[in-house]
């Protein structure tokens, strides 16, 4: 069980570099495919980099970030397949994974960068008319439809296809 909270911070951790990556240093719009519809709407393509090599190391950590995630899952597998994990065993390892991430996307994420902090809207000012007014993120009902339904659905399927193995 400490070894699937430990993997739940490194998929965080992994997903908020990858946030970071695409926000403050690629700046292209095309990653912001997840970001609320309101914000892809009035988002304006940068065409310049906000300083010389900002697109490089945007990407070295894209890479680094995807390496992470990579690293999650196959740590929570074989660790699985070593300790001869049942399906619900490995159900409860997905599950809990996807919901700590889910949890800490809905908390930090939407809740303080986005409506507290405003960090999206010191790369992106044009967003400023987007957020005003909002004391909560945005896409709830997407998000809790995540929480409950595809994530229980995405670790049932993975569960059942580790127990193959």
């Amino acid at each position: 069980m400490l070894l699937t909270i430990f993997l739940a911070i490194v998929f965080c951790v992994a997903i908020t570099i990858m946030m970071f990556a695409a926000v403050a240093f690629i700046q292209d719009k095309k990653l912001f495919s997840s970001a609320p519809k309101e914000f892809q709407k009035v988002i304006v393509p940068r065409d310049k980099e906000l300083f010389y090599g900002a697109k490089a190391i945007g990407w070295t950590f894209m890479v680094f970030s995807f390496l992470l995630i990579l690293g999650v899952i196959v740590i929570a597998i074989w660790d699985g397949f070593r300790s001869s994990y049942s399906f619900w065993q490995f159900f409860t390892r997905f599950y809990l994974i996807f919901a700590i991430y889910k949890i800490y996307d809905m908390v930090c994420f939407d809740y303080f960068l986005l409506m507290k902090f405003h960090f999206f809207e010191f790369y992106f000012p044009e967003i400023e008319s987007v957020t005003g007014g909002r004391k909560y993120g945005y896409n709830i009902k997407s998000q809790l439809i995540k929480l409950l339904i595809i994530f229980p659905a995405a670790s049932a399927l993975a569960a059942w296809i580790c127990t193959f193995f």
